[in-house]
């Protein structure tokens, strides 16, 4: 049976592996820092030199970035990934890439229980009704997953980059803040890896105290009680329960929303205590409605490969 080669390429590192008939193969992941290469293909090349796999059937890259035509430009890193470059490195006669966001959506329904952590339960969905994922990691970003006679479509979108919401003066002073380096504030700018430091760091300057830390040492703070880093959290959640509420009304994702990405898995264990509920359900007369939709965090960090893996398969022949 032929082997596909999949790859998940996010702001900091790659991860890739090796599919059969559609399924992971979970011993051949394997991780490499993006810093310590120049381009996506000689990871690949390498992969496949140390695997012994030789040319594979097929290729799924899932990219952190914008994808048009076929073509991966990474958001947080100077990489610019084609089909071409693709088949070139693996050999491989089908070539797919999709943004990372998308392999995540195709993952739905091929994981095993365990790698999902319920928030919220909602309420039930009919079969086929929409789901949404959304990604909180080095970027974010989210993609809609509907299910249509033709298969699954999950389509893309960079909606990471809109401008932030502001309900707040709060929100506003925050807003200025992360605006001062580059005249803009996007969603990304605040929920993320760096946007947790950001909201840190503004919160030091507002309270003339506390020490700058990055997104890891904030979580680990808040479990000894660091009260500055209790408030980053906390006005990290309203802010992501806020977009994630947005999102939801604008998609309708009965059949559930899914959190992904290395923040999301950080911060989930905390998202009751910081009241992730009342800000997500905070949408006046539709404050109601918005509690149908499950809201969930995929606690496998490669899912995205899984996601390639079953892109691949249903696409096959």
């Amino acid at each position: 049976m032929s082997l596909t080669l999949l790859a998940d390429i996010g702001g900091t590192n790659t991860r890739v592996a090796l599919a059969r008939e559609g399924r992971l193969l979970p011993d051949t992941i394997r991780r490499y820092p993006n810093d310590h290469h120049p381009a996506l293909g000689p990871i690949l090349a390498g992969y496949l030199a140390e695997a012994g796999a030789g040319p594979v059937a097929g290729a799924c890259v899932a990219a952190a970035g914008p994808v048009r035509d076929g073509i991966a430009v990474m958001t947080n890193l100077d990489w610019r990934i084609t089909p071409e470059t693709v088949a070139t490195a693996t050999g491989a006669a089908r070539v797919a890439v999709l943004n990372d966001l998308q392999a995540q959506g195709h993952a739905l329904g091929t994981l095993a229980p365990g790698a999902l952590r319920q928030i919220l339960p909602g309420a039930p969905a009919a079969a086929g009704a929409s789901a949404l994922v959304i990604g909180i990691g080095t970027g974010f970003n989210a993609a809609p997953v509907h299910e249509t006679p033709g298969g699954r479509l999950v389509a893309a979108s960079e909606c990471g980059h809109v401008t932030l919401p502001v309900r707040s003066d709060e929100d506003l002073r925050l807003m200025q803040f992360l605006a001062a380096g580059h005249g803009f504030a996007s969603v990304e700018d605040a929920l993320s890896g760096r946007g947790l430091a950001a909201i840190h760091a503004f919160l030091r300057a507002e309270t003339g105290h506390g020490a700058p830390r990055d997104a890891a040492s904030i979580v680990t703070a808040v479990a000894t009680g660091d009260m500055l880093a209790r408030a980053t959290l906390r006005l990290f959640v309203r802010l992501l329960a806020g977009i994630v509420g947005d999102l939801a009304l604008i998609h309708l994702p009965f059949a559930g929303i899914y959190l992904c990405g290395g923040v999301a898995r950080a911060v989930a264990p905390h998202l009751a205590e910081t009241g992730f509920a009342a800000a997500l359900h905070d949408k006046g007369r539709f404050s109601d409605f918005l509690a149908a939709f499950p809201v969930a965090v995929i606690e496998d960090d490669y899912a995205a490969l899984a996601g390639c893996a079953a892109y691949l398969q249903a696409r096959r022949g």
